[in-house]
């Protein structure tokens, strides 16, 4: 499903939506199958296994979304909390669970009930490029007063998941790098969904975590693939 991307005209008086309800793409009849889901950054690095449950945690709306009628803006802030944080081990996989409550904006606020998914927005240059994974640049070059552009000896920023994001090096948004329109799922990321409708995101190869540079997926039930 794509994102609803809109041009903004916030009206001056705030705007309760109400909760929304969790659902599932396969939502039986008479309950919404609708599933909505935010491209959102996160505020704070979460690990799972060290980031105790019940953190609090906010993340930030990349994308202007329409909701109920009501267009939430784009730097819109979410806030929740972490429901599950258990690092991998030799026998188990990791787990992480993040659920948001709340949205809040300029002239509005709700509640809402959204949880992390295994999905996120790569970002690419202008050719197509995933920036994630393409080849390393020379360590001289700077962005956005960030400090050296990696090389490959170099501890650097890498996205979540692991896999060839370990391998190779990677790059933070630039001022030529666009976010691609189409969500992918983390690699060896899962998600699990419980009878009352929260989601788990479980990796059984690599620690689960999250940095403030990838553009990740909440949503209302579990995601099918884009089309």
């Amino acid at each position: 499903m794509l994102l609803t991307r809109l041009v903004l005209s916030v009206v001056g008086s705030a705007v309760v939506l109400g909760q929304i309800p969790a659902s599932t793409p396969n939502s039986p009849a008479g309950t919404s199958a609708t599933v909505r889901e935010f491209p959102v950054m996160v505020e704070e690095y979460v690990v799972a296994g060290k980031t105790p449950v019940g953190t609090k945690v906010m993340a930030k709306l990349q994308v202007a979304t329409l909701v109920n009628g009501t267009v939430l803006p784009r730097n819109a802030i979410f806030s929740g909390e972490v429901l599950e944080s258990v690092a991998k081990t030799k026998s188990d996989p990791s787990r992480l669970a993040i659920r948001m409550d709340s949205v809040r904006w300029k002239n509005g606020s709700s509640e809402i009930r959204v949880y992390l998914t295994p999905w996120y927005y790569p970002v690419v240059d202008q050719n197509g490029q995933n920036l994630l994974y393409g080849p390393p640049e020379p360590a001289k070059r700077t962005w956005n007063g960030l400090g050296q552009y990696p090389d490959t000896t170099t501890k650097v920023y890498r996205p979540f998941p692991g896999g060839d994001s370990d391998k190779r090096a990677g790059a933070p948004d630039t001022p030529t790098s666009i976010r691609s329109n189409h969500r992918v799922q983390m690699k060896d990321v899962d998600s699990v969904v419980s009878d009352a409708g929260a989601i788990a995101i479980v990796s059984k190869t690599s620690n689960l975590k999250l940095d403030k540079l990838t553009t990740y997926v909440l949503a209302t039930g579990d995601l099918l693939p884009a089309k």
